[in-house]
């Protein structure tokens, strides 16, 4: 078999020669000592397996040069290099669509490893063609405090995806979405699978306390910093030192406390209330919001410096009605880990229960959708919970989901087939949208949707796609969802 191609671009030619002398045995390596050469050996091809990337470089810098590689070749697998300077760029590489980053310096097994890492990947794309008689996996990892992150729809699947590639570049992370998505659960996933797993994690919720009570929860206080402070106490970010810090709520800091802030994530440093100790602390911070981010900064509740120190990757979760192939999943998890805590057999999700969850649209999220299940195990009553259930929908006039409903009971009974079904429903409906954006450019639909071009052509047949321009409306076997 021949040796896969790996083309290493940087402007230090002491970095091209160890990178090269590193790999030389095991990959036909080639290098490149600026942006513009590398993308002349592209457009030259054929394309290599890996391009191992400098993102700091004169002229055409790495962030650009990624760019100008991801639209000459969607697929093309992209490792970053970077310096302790470069947290937030390397931030918009991965948004860029980098497939991993490396620290400098490094030493040979840690480049080998990445090397490997990014390349076993993209092998295991290209082969991931689905049998279309079987549910695709299903992500779930269980944290702490009974919390745990599911994912099996795309969308999330993709956000799965980024969190594994952003948790270990010790970047911050703004998540954006509705109250009760589950933006906290995202954040402990984050730090669960970085190096600062070891260490605490602590969440503070910005809109739950006035704002002087705000300062001294985050940095403490010193004995007689105020009426009533008889001793010191640390302060939140003291005690997440080494681990991760969520600042919930972020949106709700008032102007003075965010200033104050700001300089505490510049610096690195803090003073506690009443003191005169400078104290270093070393937290990663993660921040989280339901407001309009654009509208805060317009109206001046949110400080745009702050928003650009806080955003440098961005994950926006969408709401459980955009996702609600994963109603079913998440139904049956929580029925199992709530009958755990609460030492009950579980009960089943029938399908009179289950189209009606689907049917809702769920305006508080997966929390509103946790405590309807915790409702019917203690009430153990189908029926009231089922006519709860239509009564809200029909307050609601139906939601603009009621076909898709009436739909579903014309379906394949049964738990396993419903799920299946809409599986493939909102699949086929992501799959169509991706390539209208694409303008019906495959490639670029791959891709959008994180899968090989050889699964996207798979998926096409498997779903009867067709575009206009072979003279054929594409099929859309999508409900309204």
């Amino acid at each position: 078999m021949r040796a896969e191609s790996i083309l290493i671009v940087d402007d230090e030619p002491s970095v091209l020669r160890y990178t090269k002398t590193v790999l030389i045995d095991h990959y036909r390596v080639e290098t490149a000592e600026c942006g513009e050469e590398a993308l002349q050996r592209i457009n030259r091809g054929p394309a290599p397996n890996l391009i191992v990337l400098d993102i700091a470089m004169p002229g055409m810098d790495g962030l650009e040069t990624l760019a100008k590689c991801k639209k000459i070749s969607p697929e093309q697998k992209v490792l970053m290099m970077s310096g302790s300077g470069d947290r937030h760029r390397l931030g918009q590489a991965m948004e860029l669509g980098a497939a991993d980053c490396l620290h400098k310096p490094f030493e040979a097994p840690q480049l080998k490893g990445a090397v490997r890492r990014v390349l076993e990947s993209a092998c295991a794309d290209g082969d991931a063609v689905p049998d279309s008689g079987k549910a695709s996996g299903v992500v779930l990892e269980n944290l702490d405090d009974d919390l745990f992150f599911l994912a099996a729809s795309p969308v999330m699947k993709q956000i799965y995806a980024q969190v594994s590639l952003v948790a270990r570049v010790d970047v911050g992370v703004l998540l954006l979405g509705e109250s009760g998505v589950g933006k906290e659960v995202l954040a402990r996933l984050i730090h669960k699978v970085s190096a600062r797993a070891r260490k605490p994690f602590v969440k503070v919720n910005c809109a739950a306390l006035p704002s002087e009570l705000l300062e001294s929860e985050l940095f403490g206080y010193e004995a007689g910093a105020f009426t009533g402070a008889t001793g010191s106490k640390p302060g939140k970010f003291q005690l997440a030192d080494g681990g991760t810090i969520l600042l919930d709520e972020i949106g709700e800091m008032s102007a003075a406390l965010q200033a104050k802030l700001l300089h505490v994530l510049q610096d690195g440093r803090f003073f506690r209330l009443g003191g005169r100790t400078n104290i270093k602390v070393n937290a990663r911070v993660l921040a989280a919001t339901n407001v309009d981010v654009e509208k805060a900064i317009a109206e001046r509740k949110l400080r745009e410096d702050l928003y650009y120190r806080l955003s440098a990757f961005t994950i926006t979760i969408p709401p459980l009605r955009e996702r609600r192939e994963e109603i079913p999943w998440l139904l049956t998890h929580y029925m199992k880990s709530l009958a755990a805590t609460f030492g009950a057999d579980p009960l089943p999700i029938p399908d009179t229960l289950l189209r009606e969850c689907l049917r809702y649209r769920w305006p508080g999220n997966l929390r509103e959708l946790g405590n309807f299940v915790k409702r019917y195990l203690v009430l153990r009553d189908e029926k009231h919970v089922v006519d709860e259930l239509r009564a809200k929908n029909q307050q609601e006039g139906g939601s603009g989901e009621l076909d898709h409903g009436a739909a579903l009971a014309a379906r394949p009974r049964g738990l396993k087939a419903l799920v299946r079904t809409l599986k493939d429903d909102a699949e086929a409906k992501e799959i169509v949208r991706a390539l209208e954006q694409a303008n019906w450019n495959r490639k670029l639909a791959a891709a959008h949707l994180c899968i090989s071009y050889k699964a996207l052509l798979y998926k096409i047949k498997q779903y009867g796609i067709l575009s206009e321009r072979e003279n054929e409306p594409a099929l859309r076997r999508i409900d309204a969802v």
